[in-house]
């Protein structure tokens, strides 16, 4: 009677140390090989949750805490470079034993800008409609994307913008409203920390327009085809955006703007 050996795959498994000289295991989830483990240890995405649970103000700062296990779920590229990372991190609070949550969508920081033109005396604001997956839905938006690995933020949101609206803006025009956050808040934020890492800049950019500057961008189409975006330029007074979009971006930065003019930061 033959017999056969089954060899049970083995899932790759690394140590890693804290600087609190505490370890934890990371590990790939089913599917994952170990080059794509690698990839997430070495991206600047796990590199920066790192980071941010170290830290002063971190999870593992004050001793509370304990990482246990990472485990590597999902790896998406965008060219040669990891574009989105998802891991499932088992945090423990030492005290009660608990597990906090601990499930992550890595993708990184990100900017957007709230493009206000004056035009015969008419605030307008520059939007884009967007196809959004994630939602099922046309979203209107303030133009926004995601910082590539090692990018300059202001250079980012420049670039953005053009691509999106076809707009040409000076790095020197624009105005960080994050900025106006106070320092403890590392200036950013985060839209939807219960389960993204994401750190969101807003920038703000005035200026002045003719009429036919607006009639021209109004219903103007852009985005960048071959990766896949779809988008039709808004323009719609000021005064009406915080009740026409469901963007958290927009709506931050409506906040953040009308806040800092209030305090007497912007005129």
């Amino acid at each position: 009677m033959a017999s056969g050996v089954s060899r049970a795959s083995v899932t790759p498994v690394q140590i890693m140390t804290l600087s609190n000289g505490d370890c934890f295991e990371i590990v790939a989830a089913s599917g994952l090989s170990e080059t794509g483990l690698r990839n997430a240890i070495d991206s600047t995405l796990f590199k920066q949750w790192m980071k941010n649970m170290q830290s002063e103000k971190g999870l593992l700062a004050g001793g509370q805490m304990h990482l246990r296990r990472v485990e590597v779920q999902g790896v998406d590229m965008f060219g040669n470079n990891i574009g989105f990372l998802k891991f499932k991190a088992e945090v423990f609070d030492k005290q009660t034993g608990l597990k906090v949550p601990g499930i992550v969508f890595a993708r990184g920081p990100s900017v957007a800008v709230l493009i206000l033109l004056e035009s015969k005396g008419v605030t307008y604001v520059v939007l884009t409609e967007q196809v959004r997956v994630p939602v099922g839905k046309l979203i209107l938006e303030i133009p926004a994307g995601m910082v590539d690995d090692g990018g300059d933020v202001i250079g980012t949101a420049v670039r953005e913008v053009e691509e999106e609206t076809g707009i040409n803006l000076k790095v020197q025009d624009m105005v960080s409203l994050t900025a106006f956050l106070d320092p403890g808040t590392g200036c950013r934020i985060f839209p939807s920390p219960g389960g993204c890492d994401e750190e969101l800049s807003i920038f703000l950019y005035k200026g002045n327009a003719d009429e036919e500057v607006i009639k021209a961008l109004q219903g103007k189409e852009m985005g960048l085809r071959e990766h896949g975006e779809l988008i039709k330029v808004h323009i719609v007074p000021y005064n009406k955006l915080w009740r026409i979009t469901a963007d958290a971006k927009a709506l931050t930065a409506v906040t953040l703007y009308d806040m800092a003019r209030r305090d007497g930061l912007l005129p």
